[in-house]
């Protein structure tokens, strides 16, 4: 009987992850408790169980005296002397207790005992597990709405996905296997309470990490984040190995990666954009697919002035702002956007050559040294082939004036 014991608390460990010792200890506790309700006090009293057998003991150690008041802790020196004769007033006897003694109120209570202790080892153990991939992605059954909100079986456990988390345009059927990101696990009296979420933007990174090996291994950085749940992400990547393009990694070939990641996102668009920690070089990229003629940014004030083309203004700025409010949540900068015609009228685009003049000075000397070697090398060449053609003008001059002489000489001789 008691070797089914030891088996049935190995099948118990194996499907609720609960530790064998643990439930043995709370069998110790349970009489214990039994002991105590059955004799109304367990000061005394020492409970052992074998871990191999299951073979358990309860004793009871009693002060052996002349005459007993209380039964519970005393015994009498007769008695004693029957379990052994050298036992003396004031030596402690291990009086064994059957358990059969105990009542029936006690036994429930017993048997109570060492269910809510399973109980409340089954929940530690469900907090401990989720709460190791709070903040991470896990895989969810759909069960069923309720009210605005959604409930979603994560295996053991059951999260809701509420309103405020959800993506807007999502549907859900029930039993769909969706991904989630857990954003918070809390341990309540009735169970861990896990909080999930489809609208956070980690839910993004997260699901990167899982499709591309590169950002798993973090040869590819995932640095910034900008989302507008059911609609455009943008994330900046930097690589951490010059032989790896961070861009070309997370798109895969021919968008394998990147595809499969919209797909789990049910159509949400994915800007992918290489990192620099020049901030004019990085709001251009995140400005993109509009190309931008000049950035000014001041790291100070977190703010950057943009010049685009005239045809490119409602490209950058995007669907009801949407492109360049996205830029400035992946950057961490307020972005002002003008076409080249504004900041031409606006006199903009003028401060913003005059600033590249000022940040950039020595380039500015370089290239006027160099336009004027070009000029003057341009002025050689017009000064030898003026002096070429002189030249030969010249010659020509002497070449008529000897004819003109030699025809002089013949008519003369003719004479």
């Amino acid at each position: 009987m008691n070797r089914e014991l030891i088996e049935s608390l190995e099948i118990l460990e194996k499907e609720k992850d609960i530790s064998k010792d643990t439930l043995l200890e709370a069998i110790e506790n349970s009489l214990i408790t039994a002991y105590k309700n059955h004799f109304g006090k367990s000061d005394n009293v020492r409970v052992t169980i074998d871990r191999e057998t299951g073979d358990f003991s309860v004793i009871a150690e009693k002060t052996v005296v002349e005459q007993v008041e209380d039964p519970v802790m005393e015994i009498s020196l007769t008695k004693a002397k029957m379990i052994d004769t050298l036992y003396e007033p004031g030596d402690i006897v291990n009086v064994p207790i059957q358990s059969k003694e105990f009542g029936r109120i006690a036994t429930q209570n017993a048997k109570n005992v060492i269910l809510q202790k399973i109980r409340e080892e089954e929940r530690k153990v469900l907090y401990n597990q989720y709460y190791d991939k709070e903040k991470d992605i896990v895989t969810g059954i759909v069960q069923r709405y309720i009210g605005k909100n959604v409930s979603i079986n994560l295996g053991k456990v059951d999260a809701v996905l509420n309103e405020k988390e959800q993506v807007r345009g999502e549907v859900f059927q029930p039993t769909e296997r969706i991904k989630l990101y857990i954003l918070e696990v809390k341990d309540t009296p009735k169970g861990p309470r896990i909080m999930v979420s489809r609208s956070h933007p980690e839910l993004v990174k997260r699901l990167f990490e899982a499709e591309v090996t590169e950002v798993k291994d973090g040869v590819v950085e995932i640095m910034s984040i900008a989302r507008e749940a059911g609609s455009r992400s943008k994330i900046a990547v930097l690589s951490h190995n010059p032989d790896v393009d961070p861009v070309g990694a997370c798109v895969g070939l021919n968008g394998a990666r990147v595809n499969a990641i919209v797909s789990e996102l049910r159509g949400e668009k994915i800007d992918i954009i290489n990192w620099s920690d020049n901030p004019a070089v990085l709001i251009e990229n995140a400005l993109s697919p509009a190309k931008v003629i000049s950035v000014v940014a001041d790291a100070d004030e977190r703010s950057a002035k943009v010049v685009v083309p005239d045809y490119q203004l409602s490209l950058a700025i995007g669907k009801e702002g949407q492109n360049a409010r996205l830029a400035a949540r992946l950057t961490g900068f307020k972005i002002d956007i003008k076409s080249e015609s504004q900041a031409r009228e606006n006199g903009d685009l003028y401060q913003l050559e005059n600033n590249l003049e000022e940040e950039y000075p020595q380039d500015l000397d370089i290239e006027q040294e160099e336009y004027t070697e070009d000029l003057a090398a341009e002025q050689v060449d017009d000064y030898s082939a003026d002096q070429d053609m002189e030249q030969v003008e010249n010659t020509e001059d002497q070449v008529m004036e000897q004819d003109d002489i030699y025809m002089e000489e013949l008519d003369e001789e003719m004479e």
